[in-house]
């Protein structure tokens, strides 16, 4: 049924809303990125156009959104983060989900689809952050060198300039642009920017960093890294990303689509980080698409 509530998932009250349940089909579950994002927007975006033709479960991960912190702002890891995916599957009695996840939330669907194969049926990938030793920290800091203007292009250029590793120019980067050149990065229209920024506004929701601060610290005994685990994954994937994606980049998201044996590429020429909020129609036709060819038998 169409209901939107809070599920204590891993002793953490989850919040959630479902719609268009009539569809009676195997849940698009929507996974946000941030790291400590929320779906306010993606609700009022694309939302509606995928409740026309499927059912759709907006889900806001620990401490993220409308969900609840943990009690320990440490307390966050991607197993974590899949176990609670997969707690909330069981509460809400699903036998398995099709994760859509965009930015971060595209690193977890992964995860998840690795961690619980037979739970997914068919896997959507949104511009997914996959982590790789210095390709995204290049492709945003040029990125905001070429989207900047003024003094803060002319420091970030000073700083491409300089000897050092990436990741540090990266940091500093970030730590002197400002909201219209993030905007000029994440986006390709500036309207569609604009509209973002009063959505988010509208929202009342912040990103307090617990999450990735938590996630950038090194974990004992990790796993290899996920591009390199990524090919065991056998279930229909649809990776999309915008062609004017500064934030993670189309080369990354191909490479993404190219390890996974089952996978198929859109490029949206109008887009960039937001294909949703940016091409919503032509986003709603290629995810109704992909679900309707890839159905299951």
């Amino acid at each position: 049924m169409d209901r939107e509530g809070h599920a204590r998932v891993n002793g953490i009250a989850h919040w959630y809303r479902i719609a268009g349940a009539a569809h009676g089909t195997t849940p698009l579950v929507i996974l946000h990125g941030g790291p400590g994002g929320n779906n306010y927007t993606f609700e009022r975006t694309i939302g509606p156009h995928l409740e026309r033709f499927t059912t759709v479960v907006y889900y806001e991960q620990r401490g993220c959104g409308r969900s609840d912190p943990p009690l320990n702002p440490d307390q966050y890891s991607l197993p974590l983060l899949v176990a609670d995916l997969d707690a909330l599957r069981v509460t809400l009695d699903l036998r398995r989900i099709v994760p859509l996840g965009f930015s971060f939330g595209g690193e977890l669907a992964l995860e998840y689809a690795l961690a619980h194969p037979h739970r997914v049926e068919r896997l959507v990938l949104q511009c997914p952050s996959v982590a790789v030793s210095g390709r995204i920290p290049f492709v945003q800091t040029y990125g905001l060198a070429a989207v900047a203007r003024g003094e803060i292009q002319r420091r970030i250029r000073a700083l491409l300039a300089e000897p050092g590793p990436i990741e540090r120019k990266h940091e500093q980067a970030w730590q002197i642009t400002d909201t219209p050149t993030v905007d000029r990065l994440l986006f390709h229209d500036p309207r569609a920017a604009a509209f973002n920024r009063r959505l988010w506004r509208e929202s009342g929701l912040v990103n307090t960093g617990d999450m990735a601060r938590a996630l950038a610290r090194p974990s004992p005994g990790e796993s290899a890294p996920l591009i390199d685990r990524i090919g065991a994954i056998t279930c229909p994937t649809l990776a999309l990303v915008g062609l004017h994606d500064r934030n993670v980049g189309v080369d990354l998201v191909r490479d993404v689509a190219g390890r996974l044996p089952h996978s198929e590429l859109v490029i949206f020429e109008r887009s960039a980080h937001f294909p949703d909020i940016e091409e919503p129609e032509r986003y709603a036709a290629a995810v109704e698409d992909f679900l309707a060819r890839h159905a299951e038998q």
